[in-house]
């Protein structure tokens, strides 16, 4: 039930699991089995919530236990056997499962040897028609088989790179299956990306292997892709083979091999053992200061990190449809494939969020029968704000869970899923997530025998040692610091891709605070031990769960002979909102009119993304700088939050204290206009 808050640190939940929920969750089962075989305390009766903060602090006080325990849980198929389960510690660094080799391919198809499975759905694949089309594990099985033994043929061998400029369909997971049986290194873009965009991420991995499409369908309409895949093709000096798969029924290009040439035959799978380090696939980020980081990932430590994630926090399993609105080119794609390692269904949507209209993601959810359904924070309170009513409209009964992330879940979206749900008559599990592409997974998020409070992320996740920090490395309690993260997991990264003696990486992450992991995140941790998320506190654009640098925009706008210089900014607003503003500094005898506006905003649609199309684009006198010349972001967006120019900037830091106060006096003049 929903009611006011009792006391700052007492509020009543808004939704609180039944004991049969929490007698039936795995992580409860996990707990006791722990508890009898690895050193884990005790459940304590009657008190989940104190059971969860024990197994919590139990599997960040003993990382080896608590990972060798989840390993033996779930079955982990090692070939040869680990020496121990953490060699060295040290963050970056960290050495886990030293001797082990494994296939993360193999256990995401583990399903397809159970005969009762065989022919159950592995895939789901939905486009703006709706209509699901199924791909049983037995079939997924086969043309991973098949792709996996061309891929050999065609002289993949491990270590090589496998890249994809596809959306979210089957041929994306049987591919990245493929490649992972190999041993080779998979990396994605989705198609609504720029030539420059991908070639900013592909370039520095130099892959092997392009698969292709020749287009796709968003919002009702057909998106021609192949003179962006012809120039992908001429800029990837490295590509042996290009395989294209013809969404818009167009032929091959000449020298492109056809997708369907390379998975038909009827081959078992051969699962190439690599060491548990071993690079399973690289992510980017935003490029927020230049080219996107190249972030590698391990096979060993994406597996058994996203098997404790489906399995123990998400607790899915067989009889689960997994569905998460997604693209290629993020994360959370990778993460939604992971619903394989676990057995359950997963369900792939390639479309528009809003087509035919905003209800759409429910609606797939309808006819696949979703019972975990994932999307962005952005889509809930865009559904609020639509007054839709999708439990009553529509039949969500399969529904059990629905999680969020991308950003934070305001507490409006909380009461609203909760309502809406119980209108329909469900019980509704809201579990807001927040993580990272960094490590590809969640630091805070779903437990499934937790209580849920209005604005706040259930707890942080097991083997996560998670803090709020304060400027001085000081852990923080029920106070704004910085999220950090002091003990290390097995997905952070092994390294990036083209930063040979670290530099990068621990630049990233660990020059704030030594051998600690700081992620960026502003975040409070509640005497509760649940976790409240405030938004970045650097100046990644985060839209739509998509996050893109500012350094992707300058590129492409001051292209423009109009534009001397530009600043982006993207604002989290107390609403849920998300505010994207473009101040641009004109050349002389330039104007900004509504047909500068409209190139402005149609370069960046189609050289970058339209995720990121700004809302408002803003003349200003210029862009402030530091002394040794680089934009100032985070500042000016503190500005714009309303924070005072003295507490936002140190004074002595900028080569222009002035134009600064152009910027507060867009701050000011918005908040008046908000106000009226």
């Amino acid at each position: 039930m929903t009611t006011a808050p009792q006391s700052a640190h007492q509020p009543e939940p808004l939704w609180q699991p039944g004991p049969d929920r929490i007698a039936g969750a795995q992580v409860t089962r996990f707990h006791t089995w722990a508890a009898a075989h690895h050193g884990a305390p005790a459940p304590t009766p009657g008190d989940p919530a104190r059971s969860y903060a024990d197994l919590h602090h139990w599997s960040v006080r003993d990382l080896p236990a608590f990972w060798q325990a989840t390993a033996e849980w779930f079955d982990v198929r090692f070939a040869t056997p680990y020496e121990t389960v953490l060699a060295d510690r040290t963050m970056p660094g960290a050495r886990w499962f030293p001797g082990a080799t494994l296939n993360y391919a193999e256990h995401a198809l583990r399903a397809a040897e159970d005969p009762a499975r065989a022919d159950a759905p592995a895939l789901l694949h939905v486009d703006e028609t709706h209509e699901p089309t199924p791909v049983t594990w037995t079939e997924l099985r086969a043309q991973v088989g098949s792709l996996a033994a061309e891929l050999r043929r065609l002289g993949v061998r491990p270590g090589d790179r496998v890249s994809a400029y596809v959306p979210n369909i089957p041929q994306a997971v049987v591919a990245l299956l493929a490649t992972a049986a190999v041993g080779a290194v998979w990396t994605s873009c989705a198609p609504d990306f720029g030539a420059r965009s991908v070639l900013d991420r592909f370039q520095q991995i130099e892959p092997v292997v392009l698969f292709t499409v020749d287009g796709y369908h968003y919002g009702g309409k057909e998106h021609d892709r192949r003179d962006t895949v012809a120039e992908l093709r001429n800029e990837l000096p490295t590509l042996r083979a290009v395989v294209h798969i013809p969404l818009l029924g167009t032929p091959a290009p000449e020298g492109a091999v056809n997708w369907s040439d390379l998975t038909s035959n009827d081959i078992e799978p051969v699962f190439e053992q690599v060491p548990f380090d071993h690079p399973l696939w690289v992510l980017y980020s935003s490029g927020t200061t230049g080219l996107p980081k190249a972030i590698v990932q391990s096979q060993g430590g994406i597996l058994l990190e996203h098997l404790k994630q489906t399995g123990l926090h998400c607790d899915l399993g067989p009889d689960d449809r997994f569905f998460w609105y997604t693209s290629t080119g993020w994360m959370m794609w990778n993460f939604l494939v992971a619903g394989l390692l676990v057995g359950s269904t997963i369900v792939l949507y390639d479309g528009s969020p809003g087509h035919p209209d905003i209800s759409a993601q429910w609606r797939v959810a309808e006819t696949t029968r979703a019972t975990v359904f994932g999307t962005s924070a952005a889509y809930v309170m865009a559904c609020r704000k639509a007054g839709i009513h999708p439990a009553r409209d529509l039949d969500l009964s399969a529904i059990t869970c629905v999680a969020t992330t991308g950003s934070p879940l305001p507490p409006d979206g909380f009461r609203w899923l909760h309502d809406c749900f119980a209108e329909g008559g469900t019980d509704l599990w809201t579990a807001s997530v927040s993580g990272g592409t960094d490590v590809c997974s969640c630091f805070a998020g779903a437990v499934p025998t937790l209580p849920v409070h209005i604005g706040e992320l259930q707890a942080p996740c097991l083997g996560t040692d998670l803090q709020a920090w304060d400027p001085q490395g000081k852990p923080v309690i029920d106070e704004v610091g910085e999220l950090v993260v002091t003990n290390p997991m097995p997905s952070m990264p092994t390294r990036f891709w083209n930063d040979p003696d670290g530099t990068r990486y621990h630049d990233s992450y660990f020059d704030m605070y030594p051998g600690v992991w700081r992620h960026g995140d502003w975040i409070t941790v509640t005497p509760r031990g649940s976790v409240v998320i405030h938004g970045r506190s650097d100046s990644t654009l985060n839209r739509q769960g998509v996050r893109m640098g500012s350094a992707d925009i300058y590129e492409a706008v001051e292209r423009l002979p109009e534009i001397r210089e530009s600043l982006v900014i993207g604002l989290e607003l107390p609403d849920g909102g998300y505010w994207m503003p473009l101040f641009v500094h004109l050349a002389p005898g330039a104007t900004l009119d509504d047909a500068l506006r409209d190139r402005i905003k149609r370069t960046i649609r189609e050289q970058l993304s339209p995720r990121h199309v700004p809302d408002d684009i803003i003349e200003a006198p210029g862009v402030p700088h530091t002394l040794t010349g680089k934009r100032i972001e985070v500042p000016v967006k503190r500005l714009l939050q309303g924070t005072p120019l003295d507490k936002a900037v140190n004074p002595g830091s900028v080569d222009n204290l002035e134009l600064l106060r152009f910027y507060e006096r867009v701050a000011r003049d918005r908040a008046t206009d908000r106000t009226q």
